[in-house]
């Protein structure tokens, strides 16, 4: 929501992967980055399908943007935690270079992640900053990721125009 203010998630879809006593990660599926799967490959010395050449790198959040993430669907990737029904995590490059290589399996690659610390996404949901609603496959691998913000809001039935900023009490 507008009211957020942080510039790192400015409509922002962020997919929640752990939240808890300790604090919450999550990722940002919908930030493309100044870099393609092509050049993060040849960087490292990876083969990849000529089709997923061009395809974003996203910046999963602010922490840590050296460490990758691979959300994904494929089912045949040993090293790999059910985040929802037919979507992966991946954390190894054992789990992203055949991922890669597949011309068939949808995935969206994330540098760094969101992190929050103990109550403190909590808080800011009670203040109106983040809208919540249930995540799934199809649109967290699918969707364009400039067109996902939209599309997510629309889904919860809230047209994407009428978010604005709050004024507060004069």
């Amino acid at each position: 929501m507008p009211q957020l203010g942080d510039p790192n998630f400015h409509r922002s879809v962020v997919l929640m992967i752990e939240h808890g006593d300790a604090g919450s990660m999550g990722l940002v599926i919908n930030r493309a980055a100044p870099l393609s799967l092509g050049e993060l490959a040849r960087g490292q010395s990876m083969k990849i399908a000529p089709m997923r050449e061009g395809d974003n790198v996203f910046v999963g959040g602010p922490v840590e943007p050296q460490r990758g993430f691979v959300l994904h669907n494929c089912d045949a990737i040993e090293e790999k935690h059910e985040v929802v029904p037919g979507l992966y995590l991946s954390f190894t490059v054992d789990a992203l270079q055949p991922l890669l290589q597949s011309a068939s399996s949808k995935l969206r690659f994330c540098l760094g992640y969101a992190g929050w610390g103990p109550k403190q996404l909590e808080k800011e949901i009670a203040a109106g900053a983040w809208l919540c609603t249930e995540a799934s496959a199809v649109p967290t691998l699918e969707s364009e990721p400039d067109q996902l913000w939209d599309e997510i809001l629309r889904g919860m039935g809230l047209d994407p125009a009428m978010i604005l900023p709050a004024k507060g009490i004069q």
